[in-house]
């Protein structure tokens, strides 16, 4: 296994925000680009986002009409997963499911050649679970990209215990070929980024929920208190109270003994009353679109 050139053909699995933001950056360092997604005709629809994307950039200066052109010229959508045969690399954004995600690998592993290299997008998932049951684990890890991908800087390249040393090489030098700084981590609950932030956002809605502070004011001191750009009740009201919620069951499913993973009732409340943040208009906050009200 070794490094991917820029005439590998790369695959992006899940035509939404995340998998159309990796096609983008994909196709923008020099791949031509499958995208699929069992949507009919969503990848189609991605494409055509991206290149409304671009064009708004080259009215604005800041892109050739000839660098958006190349881009969404290596762009393709696709149909039928056996298109994706001769991939060097495949990355899944779907549905953030274990068993979903380990199906459609245990599919991958059936038509692709052993030197493909398989990828998550996993924001939470374990890749040693995920990888369970395929025959061949040395070949998946994961490549967590972050939202907006085009926009944010980071991908985390996370290696199992059974990943095999080139495979995880390869794919750090993809991520950085796309742009991106390319840390290593290793196959843990939320990887570097999520195993940090949601546990701070979950302690913020305890605070909440004991009455320690009002959401405002708790987002506020972190703002001022640390420069983030955001606070931890408005971030989770942007990322969605069904995602945090999601997310924090699982982890304290399979580590029931780790103090950090806790759910605090008024999260699961808010999601009970479908009150699921920025995505429904109502969260801790009400929103309008993606700014609050």
């Amino acid at each position: 296994m070794t490094a991917l050139n820029t005439t590998a053909r790369i695959a992006v699995i899940g035509a939404g925000a995340m998998g159309a933001g990796i096609a983008q950056v994909a196709a923008q360092a020099g791949h031509p680009v499958l995208l699929l997604d069992n949507r009919p005709g969503a990848a189609a629809q991605a494409i055509e986002g991206i290149d409304r994307q671009l064009g708004k950039r080259v009215e604005n200066g800041k892109l050739s009409a000839q660098s958006r052109d190349a881009t969404i010229a290596r762009l393709h959508a696709v149909q039928d997963i056996d298109a994706l045969a001769d991939c060097a690399l495949i990355i899944e954004a779907i549905v953030e499911n274990l068993e979903v995600k380990r199906a459609l690998f245990r599919q991958l592993e059936g038509i692709c050649s052993p030197q493909c290299i398989l990828a998550s997008n996993t924001s939470s998932l374990s890749i040693t679970g995920i990888a369970a049951q395929l025959e061949h684990p040395q070949r998946l890890l994961g490549l967590h990209f972050f939202n907006p991908v085009q926009l944010m800087k980071l991908v985390e390249v996370v290696r199992t215990d059974k990943t095999d040393a080139a495979v995880f090489e390869a794919a750090r030098a993809f991520g950085v070929a796309c742009g991106k700084t390319a840390i290593a981590c290793k196959d843990t609950p939320g990887f570097v980024v999520n195993r940090l932030l949601v546990p701070y956002m979950s302690q913020a809605l305890l605070m909440l929920e004991r009455g320690d502070a009002s959401a405002e004011d708790i987002d506020i001191a972190m703002k001022l208190g640390t420069g983030y750009p955001m606070g931890p009740i408005e971030l989770t009201d942007y990322v969605g109270l069904d995602t945090t919620l999601s997310i924090l069951e699982g982890w304290v499913k399979a580590h029931p003994n780790e103090p950090a993973f806790t759910i605090p009732k008024i999260l699961a409340s808010k999601v009970a009353e479908k009150k699921l943040g920025r995505k429904t208009g109502e969260g801790f906050y009400k929103w309008q679109g993606d700014k609050k009200a």
